[in-house]
């Protein structure tokens, strides 16, 4: 075991998938060591964060209904693990740096975050300082976001939505709420809002420089939260993109930027915030979508690294190469789902990340 200095076994360690990491601490006592060093973590979760993947919830058509959570990595392939740690079923509401935000199915006051990779969680206590006040319209917040500190090894979790008063029509009052790993507590702020967001502007949430981003629903502008100062505001589209029928905008995170991809009949274009300060956005690739003319209608962008776009259909995840250009199916529903895959599709990585 000593053929190789130990920053060699190191760095060996850091790339490897995570099961693989787990089984490596059986070898020996100082590999054991070393896979729960704090340098080891750090550099394992860098690493992993320069390969997101996808995940998409499979929900069986059959009486059983079998739910299962599907990890397509394209270097390692198709994986599927399981949340039943958590004691019973949940919808996920985000994620972020490998963590993920769940709702109870059965009751939806109850939050949890969790590592799927190490299987810890932690259950989030009640944000719900009264009963008489829900947020609007189905009791559960429309925006979920998670923002994890790499430095600080903490995290955030943000419920926002419109709030309504019991027996009182829907006030126009979009209520945030954002509870703090460090301090365990939950703060609250409001502002008036008039947006609104379709089911994948919800699941398509990114955090970056700070601050978590969500799409609107009319295509025009990005709202952003900014945590260090509880303040909205918002981030215009480039000028650039297509308004006509037909076309679609989705919101994904390339790298530490923002990026969007907007999807037409026959092309798809690629967008990147260079400048996020100054707003500037810069198109770096637009893509002829020619040959899988049939699924452009039903084909939504779900995560990107620089060499790779996954993407969701009803039934299959695709991948994009935009190195040699070339489309590959990854996973496909054999049987009926009850549910399209594109509707649960999130981007993912697999990291240590503490909860």
């Amino acid at each position: 075991m000593s053929v190789f200095p130990d920053e060699i076994i190191v760095q060996i360690l850091a790339r490897l998938p995570i099961k693989s990491l787990f089984r490596s601490k059986s070898v020996c006592k100082s590999w054991y060591k070393m896979c729960s060093d704090k340098y080891l973590v750090k550099l394992f979760d860098e690493m992993s964060l320069r390969n997101r993947m996808a995940f998409v919830e499979v929900s069986d058509s059959s009486p059983e209904s079998k739910h299962r959570l599907i990890c397509v990595d394209y270097p390692r392939g198709v994986s599927e693990f399981s949340l039943g740690f958590l004691g019973e079923r949940v919808r996920i509401r985000a994620s972020c740096n490998g963590l993920l935000c769940c709702v109870s199915v059965a009751d939806l006051g109850v939050y949890y975050v969790c590592n799927p990779m190490t299987r810890k969680f932690k259950l989030l206590p009640s944000c719900s300082e009264r009963a008489v006040t829900r947020f609007y319209p189905y009791d559960e917040a429309t925006l979920v976001g998670l923002a994890c500190n790499t430095v600080s090894r903490s995290y955030n979790v943000v419920f926002a939505g419109y709030h309504r008063t019991f027996c009182q029509r829907p006030e126009n009052t979009f209520v945030c709420k954002v509870y703090n790993s460090e301090s365990g507590k939950w703060r609250k702020f409001a502002s008036l809002q008039d947006a609104s967001f379709t089911h994948m502007n919800k699941l398509q949430v990114v955090f970056a420089n700070g601050m978590l981003h969500w799409l609107a629903a009319c295509y025009s502008f990005i709202l952003v939260l900014d945590l260090s100062c509880d303040a909205w505001k918002r981030i215009l589209l480039p000028s650039e993109l297509s308004h006509e029928s037909g076309t679609r905008v989705y919101l994904l995170q390339l790298d530490d930027s923002l990026s969007v991809i907007q999807i037409s009949d026959s092309w798809m274009n690629l967008w990147v915030l260079s400048d996020y300060e100054n707003q500037e956005w810069k198109m770096v690739e637009q893509v002829s979508l020619r040959c899988i003319r049939v699924l452009v209608p039903g084909i939504f962008p779900v995560s990107q690294t620089v060499e790779l776009v996954y993407f969701a259909t009803h039934k299959q995840i695709l991948v994009y190469n935009r190195t040699s250009r070339v489309w590959k199916e990854m996973f496909s529903v054999k049987n009926g789902s009850s549910l399209p895959l594109w509707y649960s599709a999130q981007a993912f990585q697999s990291t240590l990340f503490p909860c």
